[in-house]
Protein backbone atom coordinates (compact mmCIF):
# COMPACT_ATOMS: atom_id res chain seq x y z
CA UNK A 1 0.00 0.00 0.00
CA UNK A 2 1.27 3.51 -0.73
CA UNK A 3 0.69 6.91 0.73
CA UNK A 4 -1.67 9.42 -0.88
CA UNK A 5 1.15 11.37 -2.58
CA UNK A 6 3.73 8.77 -3.58
CA UNK A 7 5.28 9.29 -7.01
CA UNK A 8 5.28 6.55 -9.64
CA UNK A 9 6.76 6.57 -13.12
CA UNK A 10 5.69 3.40 -14.91
CA UNK A 11 2.83 1.02 -15.44
CA UNK A 12 0.42 3.49 -17.02
CA UNK A 13 -2.46 2.47 -19.29
CA UNK A 14 -2.51 5.86 -21.03
CA UNK A 15 -0.05 8.77 -21.06
CA UNK A 16 -0.23 12.14 -22.79
CA UNK A 17 1.56 15.45 -22.50
CA UNK A 18 -0.16 18.84 -22.63
CA UNK A 19 1.08 21.70 -24.79
CA UNK A 20 2.70 23.18 -21.67
CA UNK A 21 4.67 19.96 -21.08
CA UNK A 22 2.60 18.58 -18.20
CA UNK A 23 2.37 14.79 -18.16
CA UNK A 24 -1.09 13.26 -17.59
CA UNK A 25 -1.39 9.52 -17.11
CA UNK A 26 -3.89 6.91 -15.98
CA UNK A 27 -3.38 3.44 -14.60
CA UNK A 28 -5.86 0.90 -13.34
CA UNK A 29 -6.60 0.94 -9.63
CA UNK A 30 -4.92 -1.73 -7.55
CA UNK A 31 -6.73 -2.16 -4.24
CA UNK A 32 -3.51 -3.16 -2.49
CA UNK A 33 -1.60 -0.21 -3.89
CA UNK A 34 -4.34 2.44 -3.76
CA UNK A 35 -6.59 1.68 -0.80
CA UNK A 36 -4.91 4.17 1.54
CA UNK A 37 -5.02 7.06 -0.89
CA UNK A 38 -8.61 6.31 -1.97
CA UNK A 39 -9.75 6.17 1.65
CA UNK A 40 -8.01 9.51 2.32
CA UNK A 41 -9.45 11.13 -0.79
CA UNK A 42 -13.01 9.84 -0.27
CA UNK A 43 -12.94 11.24 3.27
CA UNK A 44 -11.69 14.68 2.21
CA UNK A 45 -13.89 17.67 3.04
CA UNK A 46 -14.12 18.73 -0.62
CA UNK A 47 -15.16 15.21 -1.77
CA UNK A 48 -17.67 14.19 0.91
CA UNK A 49 -20.57 16.42 -0.21
CA UNK A 50 -20.61 14.77 -3.64
CA UNK A 51 -19.39 11.20 -3.13
CA UNK A 52 -20.79 10.68 0.41
CA UNK A 53 -18.54 7.70 1.05
CA UNK A 54 -16.96 8.58 4.36
CA UNK A 55 -16.71 4.93 5.25
CA UNK A 56 -14.16 3.12 7.40
CA UNK A 57 -11.21 1.55 5.61
CA UNK A 58 -12.63 -2.03 5.45
CA UNK A 59 -15.83 -0.76 3.85
CA UNK A 60 -13.90 1.35 1.32
CA UNK A 61 -11.92 -1.80 0.45
CA UNK A 62 -15.16 -3.72 -0.12
CA UNK A 63 -16.61 -0.90 -2.24
CA UNK A 64 -13.49 -0.62 -4.41
CA UNK A 65 -13.25 -4.42 -4.73
CA UNK A 66 -16.89 -4.52 -5.86
CA UNK A 67 -16.42 -1.70 -8.37
CA UNK A 68 -13.20 -3.20 -9.71
CA UNK A 69 -14.94 -6.54 -10.25
CA UNK A 70 -17.70 -4.87 -12.29
CA UNK A 71 -16.89 -5.66 -15.93
CA UNK A 72 -18.88 -2.63 -17.14
CA UNK A 73 -16.39 -0.16 -15.69
CA UNK A 74 -12.68 0.35 -15.13
CA UNK A 75 -11.23 2.29 -12.21
CA UNK A 76 -8.16 4.48 -12.69
CA UNK A 77 -5.77 6.61 -10.70
CA UNK A 78 -4.93 9.80 -12.58
CA UNK A 79 -1.45 11.27 -12.43
CA UNK A 80 -0.21 14.77 -13.03
CA UNK A 81 3.54 14.86 -13.69
CA UNK A 82 3.77 11.34 -12.24
CA UNK A 83 2.02 12.24 -8.97
CA UNK A 84 -1.25 10.41 -8.18
CA UNK A 85 -3.94 13.04 -7.68
CA UNK A 86 -7.29 11.84 -9.02
CA UNK A 87 -9.66 8.87 -9.11
CA UNK A 88 -11.65 7.97 -12.24
CA UNK A 89 -14.41 5.55 -13.12
CA UNK A 90 -14.69 4.90 -16.85
CA UNK A 91 -17.87 2.99 -17.60
CA UNK A 92 -20.17 1.78 -20.36
CA UNK A 93 -23.08 4.21 -20.09
CA UNK A 94 -25.76 1.84 -21.36
CA UNK A 95 -24.87 -0.63 -18.59
CA UNK A 96 -24.79 2.08 -15.92
CA UNK A 97 -27.83 3.60 -14.26
CA UNK A 98 -27.35 6.72 -16.40
CA UNK A 99 -28.30 4.64 -19.44
CA UNK A 100 -31.89 4.73 -18.20
CA UNK A 101 -32.02 8.52 -18.49
CA UNK A 102 -31.14 9.03 -22.16
CA UNK A 103 -31.05 7.01 -25.38
CA UNK A 104 -27.64 5.44 -24.74
CA UNK A 105 -25.73 3.75 -27.51
CA UNK A 106 -23.98 0.49 -26.51
CA UNK A 107 -20.59 2.11 -27.14
CA UNK A 108 -21.22 5.32 -25.15
CA UNK A 109 -18.80 5.68 -22.26
CA UNK A 110 -19.08 7.69 -19.07
CA UNK A 111 -16.82 9.39 -16.57
CA UNK A 112 -16.92 9.79 -12.81
CA UNK A 113 -13.98 11.56 -11.22
CA UNK A 114 -12.66 13.18 -8.11
CA UNK A 115 -9.59 15.25 -7.44
CA UNK A 116 -7.93 13.89 -4.31
CA UNK A 117 -5.35 16.21 -2.72
CA UNK A 118 -6.90 19.65 -2.09
CA UNK A 119 -3.80 21.47 -3.37
CA UNK A 120 -4.84 20.45 -6.90
CA UNK A 121 -8.23 22.18 -6.61
CA UNK A 122 -8.75 25.52 -8.31
CA UNK A 123 -5.48 25.32 -10.21
CA UNK A 124 -7.01 24.77 -13.66
CA UNK A 125 -5.87 21.15 -14.00
CA UNK A 126 -9.30 19.51 -14.32
CA UNK A 127 -10.11 20.42 -17.97
CA UNK A 128 -6.79 18.99 -19.22
CA UNK A 129 -7.30 15.86 -17.12
CA UNK A 130 -10.82 15.43 -18.51
CA UNK A 131 -9.56 16.00 -22.07
CA UNK A 132 -6.96 13.28 -21.52
CA UNK A 133 -9.55 10.80 -20.23
CA UNK A 134 -11.84 11.63 -23.17
CA UNK A 135 -8.98 10.97 -25.61
CA UNK A 136 -8.28 7.69 -23.79
CA UNK A 137 -11.95 6.65 -24.01
CA UNK A 138 -12.21 7.64 -27.69
CA UNK A 139 -9.44 5.15 -28.46
CA UNK A 140 -12.35 2.70 -28.58
CA UNK A 141 -13.32 3.26 -32.24
CA UNK A 142 -17.05 2.62 -31.77
CA UNK A 143 -17.45 5.16 -28.97
CA UNK A 144 -19.12 8.29 -30.34
CA UNK A 145 -20.21 9.89 -27.05
CA UNK A 146 -18.83 10.38 -23.56
CA UNK A 147 -21.32 11.21 -20.80
CA UNK A 148 -21.07 12.47 -17.25
CA UNK A 149 -23.54 13.49 -14.59
CA UNK A 150 -21.85 15.53 -11.86
CA UNK A 151 -23.93 16.59 -8.89
CA UNK A 152 -25.88 19.66 -10.03
CA UNK A 153 -24.62 21.53 -6.93
CA UNK A 154 -21.00 21.01 -7.99
CA UNK A 155 -20.56 24.03 -10.26
CA UNK A 156 -16.77 23.67 -10.14
CA UNK A 157 -16.98 20.20 -11.73
CA UNK A 158 -19.62 21.29 -14.23
CA UNK A 159 -17.45 24.23 -15.35
CA UNK A 160 -14.45 21.92 -15.71
CA UNK A 161 -16.44 19.57 -17.94
CA UNK A 162 -17.71 22.52 -19.99
CA UNK A 163 -14.13 23.77 -20.37
CA UNK A 164 -13.27 20.29 -21.69
CA UNK A 165 -15.99 20.50 -24.35
CA UNK A 166 -18.97 18.88 -22.62
CA UNK A 167 -22.43 20.38 -23.08
CA UNK A 168 -25.23 20.44 -20.53
CA UNK A 169 -28.25 18.53 -21.80
CA UNK A 170 -30.49 18.54 -18.72
CA UNK A 171 -30.75 17.36 -15.17
CA UNK A 172 -31.49 13.82 -14.05
CA UNK A 173 -32.96 12.79 -10.71
CA UNK A 174 -30.79 9.89 -9.59
CA UNK A 175 -31.34 7.98 -6.33
CA UNK A 176 -28.48 9.78 -4.55
CA UNK A 177 -28.36 13.18 -6.29
CA UNK A 178 -29.69 15.45 -8.96
CA UNK A 179 -27.12 15.11 -11.72
CA UNK A 180 -26.26 17.53 -14.49
CA UNK A 181 -26.28 15.30 -17.57
CA UNK A 182 -23.53 16.34 -19.98
CA UNK A 183 -22.37 14.99 -23.35
CA UNK A 184 -19.16 15.21 -25.35
CA UNK A 185 -19.46 13.80 -28.86
CA UNK A 186 -16.58 12.50 -30.96
CA UNK A 187 -17.14 14.95 -33.82
CA UNK A 188 -16.63 17.79 -31.34
CA UNK A 189 -13.19 16.38 -30.59
CA UNK A 190 -12.24 16.19 -34.26
CA UNK A 191 -13.47 19.74 -34.98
Amino acid sequence: MTGPRQTATSGYDYVTTTDSGTSIAFREVSVERDLGRLHTWLNSDHVLPYWTQNDPLPQVRDTIDERAADETQTLYIGYLDHVPMSYWESYWAQEDRIGEYYDADPADQGIHLLIGPPEYLGQGYAPALIEAMVAFQFQHPETQRIVTEPDSRNERAIRAFESAGFERVGTVDLPDKTGQLMFRDREEVAA
